[in-house]
């Protein structure tokens, strides 16, 4: 007979079962990740996250789980719903706590509902709604789920889908003169005549793995992180001892773009490694130099891949500039359950509405590609 637990700490889960359950190829759902996030304090409540981990066992044996969080806002989760708590808020009602499946801060499509097979996802499914249904919770959301979970389920959860933009080693390419071939001589242009003012600049990148990163490349691109951060006004989550712990436990994963000149680091920009695909995800810098940023977030990525025989970069969200340097518009999903009736009837017309309008504007998108016609 399988029990349901709710988990408030994930080390208490043994990182083989938890790993188990899921294929390795996407590091940020791997025990190491999210346990690092919780043990190394870039995950606070006074930010708005509560872990809260679903999981389902059979005897001693995790059989399906689910990443999840009490969140106290919207921050961090790159799925905008700001305008369904205003809705709740005008009406008297509380929308948070809401109960979020994600991982925290990532926007990267990745298995949500890790399962040994359908029907413990199922039964995962249903644990979702009942425990948010039961603790008085306005909603529960998954983010960024893999399109062969989104049948599992059913029509009480809205579905909700978004653009990103995804570079894909779609001519099988070797290097990066034969990607710049297959596009059009205006985009091939801006490209080189990018890397080459970084080039002329005097700048220079060096790659380095987890293992190979020194203290000082650790502390240099959380730095440049924290200069972002600030840059823009927002709060940074992620401390050094997250960068540190990604070195030290996930260490082929972790891959640092640093931009050096004179040997001195100058920009960053930090990915991670899944088994075909690399994950951009922070950048900074503390010189303007022109042409710096595709260069640290895009160019090096895509050369990184060809290099390393990887199918595919997502350099992260947003961002319509990332199509004139080779990096295709690509659909992403998410689905949320509404406990009220009656907001869940009005959300499902608004949903379609904005379902229609992402898929004509992807089509939009579609229609004015850099790459030449075959």
């Amino acid at each position: 007979m399988s029990v349901a637990r709710s988990i408030d700490v994930l080390a208490e889960i043994e990182a083989a079962q938890w790993d188990a359950l899921h294929d390795g190829s996407n590091p940020f759902v791997a025990h190491a990740f999210l346990s690092g996030l919780e043990t190394q304090g870039a995950l606070l409540a006074r930010n708005g996250w509560t872990t809260r981990h679903l999981t389902i066992w059979d005897g001693g044996v995790l059989v399906a789980a689910a990443p999840g969080y009490l969140k106290g806002n919207s921050h961090g989760e790159f799925v905008f719903d700001h305008a369904w708590a205003h809705a709740y808020a005008r009406h008297g009602q509380d929308y948070f706590p809401k109960w979020l499946c994600a991982v925290p801060y990532t926007p990267v499509t990745g298995p949500r509902l890790l399962a040994r097979d359908a029907a413990a996802r199922g039964v995962l499914i249903d644990l979702i709604v009942s425990t948010s249904r039961d603790a008085g919770l306005s909603s529960a959301h998954v983010n960024f789920l893999q399109a062969d979970e989104d049948a599992a389920f059913g029509g009480d959860w809205l579905s909700r889908i978004d653009v990103q933009y995804h570079w894909r080693n779609s001519g099988g390419w070797r290097d990066f003169d034969e990607f710049l071939a297959a596009m059009d001589h205006k985009h091939r242009k801006n490209i080189r005549q990018e890397r080459a003012r970084v080039a002329r600049s005097g700048v220079e990148f060096r790659v380095v793995h987890g293992d190979e990163a020194s203290e000082a490349d650790l502390a240099a691109m959380h730095g440049f992180y924290l200069q972002t951060f600030a840059e823009y006004g927002n709060t940074p989550t992620l401390t050094l001892a997250f960068f540190r712990h990604l070195a030290h436990a996930m260490p082929r994963n972790l891959v640092v773009f640093l931009a050096e000149r004179n040997g001195h680091p100058i920009a960053g920009a930090l990915c991670l490694r899944g088994s075909g695909t690399l994950f951009g995800r922070y950048w900074g810098a503390t010189e303007t130099v022109p042409g710096m940023h595709f260069e640290a977030c895009y160019y090096q990525g895509i050369d990184y891949c060809l290099r390393e025989g990887l199918a595919s970069f997502e350099p992260g969200a947003q961002g319509e500039h990332k199509l004139a340097r080779g990096f295709l518009p690509t659909l992403v999903r998410s689905r949320h359950w509404i406990a009220d009736p009656a907001f869940a009837e009005a959300l499902k017309p608004w949903c379609a509405e904005e379902t229609a309008s992402v898929s004509r504007y992807k089509a939009l998108l579609e229609s004015h590609t850099p790459f030449r016609a075959a």
